[in-house]
This record gives structure tokens, C-alpha cells and sequence, in this order.
């Protein structure tokens, strides 16, 4: 049965879908278990954010190409232009509680200058955020603030306090996402290896030459995770971000064939990646503090 396609560009759409009532036309506090309407799959092309706490597995979303691994206490989030497709098990009805809200809402606010922190938004389906009993009771409690508030006949001080509370809630998800990386940092360990050893690789085999610069994306799709979870769990575990890891890898290698061989700055340049020796020659003073000439002369006396 083919799927129908949703551009959400309201969160009065996803209430109708749901036959939920709409208490201001730019945020939504929904509880799927007061739904009148019930669709079994659906596609949703995403124009606002959203969060989901799923109660029970009762189906399968779809991000990409990927099944979303969610259980009991899991939040699932979508950000603007990200794309997923929902498929209700038979006999199923949709057990979740979330929020909804436009970019119109935080445009203005703090949150609105702040939204780009929240990494999560961006993370792929197999990265979805765990809750404890206790966590799942404080995300409850962020949600009731806000419907509280969505209940009160809009004042000059709605838009403000509403987007606090978001923000509260989304915090209160970063605290529970660096809490999760903890927890799995055995899990973690690992990805970081692959990652040391990959990068390694990477040079080893003169892939520079052909492919030009890594890049953080190059290595989350080797080991299978979105660019900002990889990004987050490299910070986690290293203090650096993996673009920070990856130059200094970079300023290492650089530093070997500069000392270790004839070779020319522009020659090592290329070999590394770089389409311009200007370029690699700014990167490296930038990192080592002099020019690649300027280190050769030091390190040979």
C-alpha cells in the first residue's frame, strides 16, 4: 500500500492528521493516545522540529534508509527538511507523547540563536536517545509546562516563556544524550579506533591524492553514523572536535615528509590533499606556528 506523503509545513497539519486540537498555530504538545484519527503509513517530509517520546513499540519509522531501533522510553527528533516514514503494526494504535513547534516560534529568542547546538535534530535513526524511568519523567514534566502555558490565552509574554521552556526540554535532551555516550563508551572506544586506524589508512594508501582532504563525513560513513553524532562522540572521548583530530593527524604527516624527504612544500602539499600550496602553507603555520620551509631549516640544524 503506497504511502501518503505529508509536507509538514504546520503543526496544525500534524493535529489533523491525528484528529488533535490545536491550541496555537506554531507549537503543539501532542499525546497520540488522545488521537481521534489513526493513519497506518505516512510519509512526512518535516518543515518544523519535533520530538517524540515513544511509549511501546506499535511500528516502524523510517529515516533514510534505516529503521529507527526504539523501545520502551526512546525519543526520536526531526528537524526541518529531514524526511521519515511511519508504518503502524496491525491493530496498533500510536503510543507517544512529543512536541511540535515552527521556526517562526524561536525566530528572535534565544533558542532560535541557539538551535544549531542541539546536534541531535541531525543524528540518524540507529543514534535514537534512551530514557530512564527518571528521565522519561522529567521530559514529561518539561511537555506539561508547555501545555500549561499553550492553555493560558496568549500574552506579550507567550512566545517568550514557551520558547524558554523548549529550550529547557532540549537541554534537559543534550544532558541525557552525553549521559547515553557515557553508558556506551565501550561502544564508543571501539568507533574511535576504527577511526584512528581508518585515518591512518587513509594516508597510508595515498587516498589523499585521489580524493583530496578526509573529511569528517568520509569517516562517520565508515563507521556508520551521521556526521554530528561522530562529531559529539569524537569531542566526548577526545577533547577535540573529529576536524581538530583529523588536521592534527594532517600537521603530523606533513611534519614526517617535510623532515623525512626531498620533497617540496608544493609537492607535499598536493600529496596531502591540498589543491594549493598557499593553502597548506597558511593550515601548517597556522598549527606549528612557522612556514613548512621554516621547520625544515629549524629541524636540520
Amino acid at each position: 500500500m503506497e504511502a501518503d506523503v505529508i509536507k509538514l509545513d504546520k503543526v496544525e497539519q500534524y493535529n489533523d492528521l491525528f484528529g488533535l486540537e490545536t491550541l496555537h498555530p506554531l507549537v503543539s504538545v501532542v499525546d497520540l493516545k488522545e488521537s481521534t484519527r489513526y493513519p497506518t503509513h505516512f510519509i512526512i517530509n518535516y518543515g518544523v522540529y519535533a520530538l517524540y517520546l515513544k511509549d511501546i513499540k506499535c511500528g516502524d519509522i523510517r529515516y533514510g534508509k534505516q529503521k529507527y531501533d526504539y523501545q520502551d522510553g526512546t525519543v526520536v527528533s526531526f528537524a526541518p527538511g529531514q524526511v521519515a516514514e511511519v508504518e503502524m503494526l496491525d491493530g496498533m494504535k500510536p503510543m507517544a507523547t512529543g512536541l511540535l513547534f515552527h521556526p517562526d516560534l524561536i525566530r528572535g529568542t534565544s533558542l532560535g540563536e541557539n538551535i544549531r547546538q542541539y546536534s541531535f535534530f541531525s543524528y540518524s535513526s540507529a543514534e535514537a536517545l534512551h530514557l530512564s524511568e527518571t528521565e522519561k519523567e522529567i521530559f514529561i514534566d518539561c511537555l506539561h509546562k508547555i501545555k500549561l502555558e499553550l492553555l493560558r490565552p496568549i500574552d506579550k509574554h507567550s512566545k517568550r516563556l514557551i520558547s524558554r521552556n523548549i529550550e529547557l526540554l532540549l537541554d534537559y535532551c543534550m544532558r541525557f544524550y552525553e549521559r547515553q555516550f557515557i553508558t556506551r563508551r565501550e561502544a564508543n572506544r571501539d568507533v574511535l579506533t576504527k577511526f584512528e586506524a581508518l585515518l591512518d589508512a587513509y594516508f597510508m594508501e595515498n587516498m589523499p591524492e585521489r580524493n583530496g582532504l578526509p573529511t569528517v563525513r568520509y569517516f562517520a560513513d565508515k563507521v556508520c553514523l551521521s556526521p554530528n553524532y561522530f562529531g559529539d562522540l569524537i569531542k566526548k572521548e577526545t577533547g577535540k572536535t573529529a576536524q581538530e583530530y583529523i588536521q592534527n593527524k594532517i600537521m603530523d604527516v606533513a611534519k614526517q615528509q617535510i623532515v623525512g624527504t626531498d620533497k617540496t612544500v608544493s609537492q607535499i602539499a598536493y600529496e596531502l590533499g591540498f589543491h594549493y600550496s598557499q593553502h597548506f602553507n597558511r593550515i601548517f603555520k597556522k598549527n606549528v606556528g612557522c612556514t613548512p620551509n621554516e621547520y625544515r631549516k629549524v629541524q636540520h640544524g
